[in-house]
């Protein structure tokens, strides 16, 4: 699928497409609005690699001593952040760290008596920390495999691992590989084709998330445009489990696409009260994931009930995929998903806040594909230097 459209009358989130091309949001809009679309592909690739997947994956997973490391720089570290709690309900050991953190403390990371699956994350593939974890590990693990879940065909990740037996790639379709600065397509894609190679979500589920993801694009710019119009200074978004992970990713959406204007914040509904509630005024937007697991939803009801009885913030929204009556207007229920996973609910909350961020970016007078005015911050990350390990390290294979 394409990222433009030959249409270019349609409007993507009420905005012709040509003004904003002009307003240097065009590529941000139709990665955004793709998404619904690209999702019943990517579920549909991963099927059809079915075999091969089987192949590489089952004699590992059935280890029991096997370690599972999810990893990636920045939006695609926090894909891990959604993941892991689901393949630990799951029974594996798995376990979210960051490229970032393996390549300034490897040693402290990566276990070298342990065989290792490491599941790098990459839109481009060439970030400097996703190209030195995969080399670190090789270094320092005796036993390590790696499945790389990329963007980018021509990235560095997968061109190192052509012929590599311990080494598995998934290539997602080029329409993934965003070109705006923020990810978007490029993190639901990446996180879609891990929770179908890894089998946590039922198959199928892309079909309801995408219904629901179209139904945000059709039905909810007048609300989209009314938190747009409030100019809140501060967003704080929460999130049980592995939503705390798709919080994560929707308040760095924000601040990047708001050039750090507007305040962004992320936490779980429990670990909101035990300090970083304190953020909270009337100039706060506080945006609440509501959890389909029944344990994980009483707390973020109860969370929701205390911060509309405080009445400290400008206003309190929930996004549910099940009716919540008592919540009345502020309290959007996306529909035909009432019983899908969180994995799978997580896809249309976060499009909702990539809409907003967008339509945020827009009110500031910002270009959203490229909206770091300084220019200090890139689309892929520049100024890394990748130092040598220090002190006794294996020799990296060939």
């Amino acid at each position: 699928m394409p990222v433009a459209d030959s249409n270019k009358n349609r409007n993507i989130l009420g905005i012709g497409e040509a003004r904003l091309d002009a307003a240097g949001a065009g590529l941000t809009a139709r990665e955004i609005a793709q998404q619904p679309a690209v999702w019943p592909e990517i579920e549909a690739l991963v099927a059809g690699q079915r075999a091969a997947l089987d192949a590489f994956l089952g004699p590992l997973l059935a280890r029991g001593d096997l370690r599972i490391v999810l990893t990636g720089a920045g939006t695609s570290a926090f894909i891990g952040e959604c993941l892991a709690p689901a393949m630990l309900a799951g029974g594996r050991r798995v376990e979210a760290v960051p490229t970032t953190d393996l390549v300034s403390g490897p040693q402290q990371f990566l276990q070298p008596k342990v065989p290792t699956l490491l599941v790098s994350f990459g839109r481009s593939g060439s970030s400097p920390e996703s190209v030195a974890a995969v080399a670190l590990a090789d270094q320092l693990v005796d036993e390590v495999y790696h499945l790389i879940i990329t963007c980018n065909v021509d990235g560095a990740l997968c061109k190192q691992a052509q012929g590599r037996a311990n080494t598995y790639v998934i290539v997602l379709p080029d329409a993934t590989h965003d070109r705006g600065f923020a990810m978007t397509t490029s993190f639901t894609s990446m996180l879609l084709a891990a929770a179908g190679a890894f089998g946590v979500l039922p198959t199928g589920a892309a079909a309801a998330s995408s219904s629901a993801a179209a139904r945000v694009l059709d039905t909810m710019l007048p609300l989209l445009d009314a938190l747009v119009a409030r100019r809140f200074r501060r967003v704080v978004y929460l999130g049980s489990n592995g939503l705390r992970g798709l919080a994560r990713e929707a308040s760095l959406k924000l601040l990047e696409l708001t050039d750090g204007q507007v305040v962004a914040l992320f936490d779980s509904p429990l670990g909101f009260r035990h300090g970083p509630k304190t953020i909270v005024d009337s100039d706060t937007l506080v945006v609440v994931f509501l959890s389909n697991d029944a344990q994980a939803r009483r707390y973020d009801m109860d969370l929701l009930r205390e911060l509309r009885n405080d009445g400290r913030a400008g206003r309190v929204l929930a996004l549910s995929g099940r009716d919540e009556p008592e919540l009345g207007d502020d309290c959007i229920t996306l529909e035909g998903v009432a019983q899908a996973d969180d994995l799978a609910l997580a896809l249309p909350y976060i499009l909702f806040c990539q809409a907003f961020a967008l339509l945020q970016s827009l009110a500031l007078n910002l270009r959203p594909d490229t909206p770091s005015v300084s220019g200090t911050v890139n689309r892929v990350v520049q100024g890394v230097t990748i130092y040598p390990l220090t002190g006794a390290g294996r020799v990296p294979r060939g």
